[in-house]
């Protein structure tokens, strides 16, 4: 699993960077009323995409769990909570919106994701918004050669799975209310870059850690030609939906 203390300051550049954080920050406004006056970041990071979610009139907090994320998103004026995404440090119903981008895919406990749902409706407002991203790991298969041999190791079920995320949304109160797609940024995979990321273990939400051989995989990755050249970019979903 990552270190994301231990990865905080070189995160955002192994991961798209500004490009990629504005077109994330860009889908988020785009889901939101236009009179929402407080939004709440979950899993906010180093603050790169909630920092740029900020505009007139729009009240930008961040949560993370992570006390290295949170510096980094301080540094960038984020103020941040130092807490669980499961756990929120507010009362009932005081926020417009709630936002949790490359989030939900990284967790696998039992149950962490209904929870998180749950606590983003909880803090929300009636008639506020909940945002997130779904089938984050999915947005990445551009049918490569790299994705053919991920193919047989990928999960069976992602944690962010669009319709078990629609199904804990409604026990917690939000229906559906919107959708939006966009561009990931300087994320087109190469074979080298992949192989690296599987023996840090930073593909735990992509790969069946029981159907991998990290020295197979990364093998097999090696194999490819042009390792260092990138194939497609990914396009991801995100979905929003209202507090009723």
């Amino acid at each position: 699993m990552v270190d994301y203390d231990a990865e905080a300051e070189a995160y955002d550049a192994m991961r798209g960077g500004v490009p990629r954080a504005e077109a994330a920050a860009r889908a988020v406004l785009g889901l939101l009323p236009p009179d929402t006056a407080t939004l709440l970041d979950l899993g906010c990071g180093t603050g790169i995409v909630t920092c740029r979610m900020a505009r007139p009139g729009l009240r930008v907090l961040g949560v993370d769990a992570s006390p290295g994320m949170a510096r980094m998103a301080l540094g960038r004026g984020v103020p941040v909570a130092l807490a669980s995404a499961t756990r929120l440090p507010l009362p009932d119903a005081r926020v417009d919106a709630v936002s949790a981008v490359w989030l939900l895919h990284l967790l696998h406990d039992p149950g962490a994701v209904a929870a998180v749902v749950a606590e983003a409706g909880r803090v929300l407002r009636p008639g506020g918004v909940f945002v997130t991203t779904v089938d984050k790991d999915a947005g990445h298969d551009v049918g490569s050669d790299v994705d053919a041999v991920l193919a047989p190791h990928r999960r069976a079920l992602a944690s962010d799975e669009a319709d078990a995320v629609t199904a804990y949304a409604a026990s917690a109160g939000l229906r559906p209310a919107g959708r939006a797609r966009f561009r990931g940024h300087g994320q087109g995979r190469t074979p080298n870059a992949m192989a690296e990321g599987v023996l840090a273990g930073r593909y735990a939400s992509l790969l069946e850690p029981q159907n991998t051989v990290p020295a197979e995989l990364v093998a097999r990755l090696g194999a490819l030609p042009a390792p260092d050249t990138p194939r497609g970019e990914p396009t991801y979903e995100i979905r929003s939906f209202i507090r009723t």
